[in-house]
């Protein structure tokens, strides 16, 4: 069997593997390993950028969105919705409009996806992008804004390009040592290959282990699958001020803008005590990992916010698009 082959048998088995929110979940939560992207310390750089090994600039950046963005697009195409597409993008305009981030330097786009997850990502250098299931979740415009904001935050802290730039260096002789079969073989070792093959399926199991080896490049598959989207609890902290401050300074209320966040928590510590989770909520919380520090860092930068007054909690324009999402969702 030649490379070209095995790679697409390990498609297969990946597109197999990453089809359930429990196995995207499982998976995504294996990205730190892969990508090695856990900082250590307490980082508050604020969205500066200071301290970052990344040398681009923004074309550079841009060109590695428009890399990514054709294999992203198979899995999360554009929602055939004019009026929901208009909405984000003009909720989108205004946040980076009012805090002058229009060009500077990123030129941004917000777009909703087609897909059952709930879920919000973004691209390096501007591309951001959000799902019916999300804008469903909702309760109010603010809390959306925060969503978009906390994404807007993931661009201009740069860490998507981060994460794919690491992923570049490590192209050539290392990927088949650093990404290999021993990656897969490792992912496998975390029970993974289960939600595959079955716990009593030894030989799908060894299969995945050997077409990941046989590859080489099976590693950089798998972080090219879904690697972009999962973020480091110190990356969705800076992300969570970074989004927070700029969608308060767009006029959303300060008492709304972060309560997603705190909903993702109480969902995860609902799956944790076993009182269930939707099964789509799954992807959110597996690429932006709750935590009690959020929260509370959350209800800081809220107590903190002086000078903003009450500020826009929602309008009618969005209790339209949410009921729009809500049926589709349900539909």
């Amino acid at each position: 069997m030649d490379k070209a082959q095995i790679l697409n048998d390990l498609e297969e088995t990946l597109t197999k593997w990453t089809k359930t929110p429990v196995g995207r979940r499982a998976f995504l939560q294996t990205m730190p390993l892969l990508l090695a992207s856990c900082a250590t310390g307490n980082r508050y750089r604020e969205g500066d950028n200071s301290g970052q090994a990344l040398d681009l600039n923004p074309t550079e950046e841009r060109r590695m969105a428009d890399e990514v963005l054709p294999s992203m697009q198979k899995q999360y195409p554009p929602l055939r919705d004019p009026e929901m597409q208009t909405y984000v993008s003009n909720l989108g305009q205004k946040i980076t409009a009012v805090n002058g981030l229009n060009g500077n330097p990123y030129n941004y786009s917000f777009q909703v996806v087609e897909t059952e997850q709930v879920n919000a990502f973004a691209l390096p250098a501007g591309p951001v992008f959000v799902t019916a299931p999300l804008l469903a979740l909702c309760d109010t415009e603010a809390e959306l804004a925060g969503v978009i904001g906390h994404e807007i935050g993931h661009i201009k802290a740069r860490h998507t390009a981060e994460r794919i730039y690491r992923q570049e260096q490590t192209k050539g002789r290392s990927v088949g040592y650093l990404l290999g079969g021993g990656v897969l073989g490792g992912v496998i070792g975390f029970g993974l290959g289960r939600l595959i093959c079955g716990s009593n399926n030894s030989s799908c199991v060894s299969r995945t282990v050997q077409l990941g080896a046989a590859a080489g490049a099976g590693g950089a598959l798998l972080i090219s699958k879904f690697g972009f989207m999962a973020h480091s609890r110190e990356d969705e902290m800076e992300a969570d001020r970074v989004g927070f401050k700029a969608s308060v300074q767009a006029g959303f209320s300060k008492n709304h803008v972060g309560n997603f966040y705190e909903k993702l928590y109480e969902m995860d510590q609902k799956q944790k005590s076993g009182r269930g989770v939707l099964s789509s909520f799954s992807d959110a919380l597996s690429t932006h990992p709750p935590s009690a520090q959020r929260v509370r860092q959350v209800s800081q930068m809220t107590n903190e916010a002086s000078g903003f007054g009450k500020g826009k909690v929602s309008s009618r324009e969005f209790d339209r698009i949410r009921m729009k999402a809500v049926d589709l969702v349900t539909s």
